[in-house]
């Protein structure tokens, strides 16, 4: 490609309302730009990045047997009313009505219309198994749309499904796409980890998330670097530092217009982790008490999974509901449900009162007041692993890809079934995994960019190496840099000649912003020493290849280096 050809809209400086590097640098080199909130418009460079992340995808999901199909965008509302994702979902779903008025929908994910048709192509046992894929659009009404194309309201993902007879079958593809999941992001040339992750809106028993480290990342995850124990925040579990509890008993205390957790373990001088916090929340139409540590946080995707949908009490509610204004509320008294973490199981603790103004030191749980224990709460970063008892770190990720153990929770309501060998009718079970391309190529970005620009991944690099032919107009250097040009394309290295009329410095501001893997440079000092200079953008190595060889040292080069170009 010519880049005097090329739509190559490079731009200086970072856009305003741009904050992940990921955002800045792949609108600053051209690759994409912004059409409205979380709509994005790939440009020729972006599009072969993308395009290149999905011939790996597409050659690693063929490998396992997968098989490619494409499914509309534009769904009847119907069918996700049968499995009640249409009511549960809510107003991230795009919705709307034909011209004979039938409800629509615009798909964000596509599980009931492979399971519909499933259920009116899958007959027999013999049928089975079967995976199918595609590469669609989906499309999601973000509520914050940001992070460039991290977070958007349209985007392109990889969504696979796996139908069998039984669970044994279904943990057979569940693993064959983990193992090709490896293979994709290994290739991409990526940095990620396999975590255990929570199935939420898609359902199931078993979900895990393919997380790259980022900064940029919205998503957290608990590592341990001695066993490999990996999961999100969502569900991670940990083992904290245990306080001493002093015996008292039950005893009011007055703290006056002291509320918080920092105010009250500062009044009376004791450890936060001596205090239990209370949160009132109103779960459809019932108050529920979740109780932690003074030193801990609840985990709002723990809790939703016992309690369900719930928000925060107003301060009328808490006040009607407790007697007490927020900040002096506590377990003893309100006889509602309470949900108090595993941490609260043993030891003594002081709560509030259910009354303005005072505490009461010497609460016990499980004897001054009845509570359901279950985990709620947030892993911190230097908590104990719960396999190995070593130190967890905390890092943010990108979520890049997930898979979902699914069961019969979309075969079941929709009549996805098959005969057994026995004649007797059966439900498909069914597994769904997931990879956003456009989240790979940012996560590549984020990982690898330096001061200067983007430094891509071999493998999804626009192309392997940028010749920067200096002068133009001298026609020695160009009769170079065409013949170097037409010896890699021949040997399939695929090369950008930048053949525009502008100046050196613009050049290599380009070539350095746009990141292939190697930089070619011909100008005087090729003509007068016979010899062609060669960069890696990745750490910035240089090397100089005699004119005659050089299309052949620059492929080795590339050959050599891997994914570390």
């Amino acid at each position: 490609m010519r880049a005097s050809k090329l739509f190559f809209p490079t731009l200086k400086e970072d856009p305003a309302e741009a904050e992940a590097i990921s955002h800045k640098l792949m609108i600053r080199a051209g690759l994409v730009r912004q059409l409205a909130a979380g709509l994005y418009i790939y440009l020729p460079l972006g599009l072969r990045v993308i395009n290149k992340v999905n011939r790996i995808i597409r050659e690693e999901m063929d490998a396992i047997g997968a098989q490619e199909l494409s499914m509309p965008v534009l769904q009847p509302a119907e069918i996700w009313r049968q499995t009640g994702r249409y009511d549960e979902i809510g107003e991230e779903m795009f919705r709307l009505k034909d011209r004979g008025g039938r409800n629509m929908v615009l798909g964000m994910t596509h599980e009931e219309i492979i399971t519909w048709l499933a259920a009116r192509e899958i007959r027999s046992y013999r049928d089975l198994p079967q995976v199918w894929y595609q590469i669609q659009t989906k499309l999601r009404d973000e509520a914050r749309p940001k992070s460039g194309v991290l977070r958007t309201r349209e985007f392109i993902m990889k969504d696979s499904y796996s139908f069998d007879a039984g669970e044994e079958g279904l943990a057979e593809n569940y693993q064959l796409h983990i193992k090709a999941y490896n293979r994709i992001f290994r290739r991409v040339g990526i940095d990620f980890y396999k975590v255990e992750s929570d199935p939420g809106m898609m359902g199931g028993a078993t979900a895990h998330e393919f997380m790259a480290p980022s900064a940029a990342g919205e998503d957290e995850v608990a590592l341990c670097p001695a066993c490999g124990y990996a999961a999100n925040l969502e569900l991670a579990r940990s083992e904290p530092p245990l306080p001493a509890y002093p015996p008292r008993g039950p005893k009011e205390i007055e703290t006056p217009d002291v509320r918080t957790i920092e105010q009250v373990s500062g009044l009376l001088d004791i450890s936060p982790a001596l205090l239990l916090k209370s949160f009132l929340v109103i779960a459809g139409e019932e108050p529920v008490l979740a109780l932690v540590r003074g030193d801990q946080e609840i985990q709002e995707s723990k809790l939703a999974r016992i309690v369900g949908g719930h928000r925060p009490a107003t301060p009328e509610e808490i006040k009607k509901i407790t007697g007490a204004e927020a900040g002096f509320i506590g377990p003893i008294g309100p006889e509602i449900r309470k949900i108090a973490d595993e941490t609260l199981k043993e030891g003594v603790f002081i709560a509030g009162a259910n009354k303005s103004g005072f505490h009461i030191e010497g609460v016990a749980p499980g004897k001054d007041f009845e509570a359901e224990f279950a985990d709620i709460r947030r892993v911190k970063e230097g908590e104990k692993c719960p396999h190995c008892n070593a130190s967890l770190k905390i890092e943010r990720v990108i979520e890049i890809g997930n898979i979902f153990q699914l069961g019969t929770k979309y075969s079941a309501p929709l009549g996805a079934t098959y005969l057994d060998e026995r004649g007797n009718e059966q439900p498909i079970i069914m597994g769904s995994y997931g990879i956003g391309p456009a989240r790979v190529a940012a996560a590549a970005v984020e990982q690898f960019a330096d001061e200067k620009g983007i430094v891509w991944p071999p493998a999804i690099a626009p192309f392997a190496v940028h010749l920067a032919l200096v002068q133009p107009a001298d026609s020695g250097q160009t009769a170079l840099a065409e013949k170097l040009y037409a010896e890699l394309m021949s040997m399939g290295v695929e090369t950008l000649l930048d053949d525009r009329a502008v100046s050196p410095g613009v050049k290599f501001a380009d070539a350095e912003l746009l990141g292939c893997p190697v930089r070619v440079t011909i100008g005087k000092r090729t003509l007068a020493s016979s010899s062609v200079e060669v960069q890696l953008r990745r750490g910035g190595e240089e090397h100089s290849f005699e004119l005659g060889a050089a299309a052949s040292a620059i492929a080795e080069l590339l050959e050599s280096r891997g994914p570390d170009a």
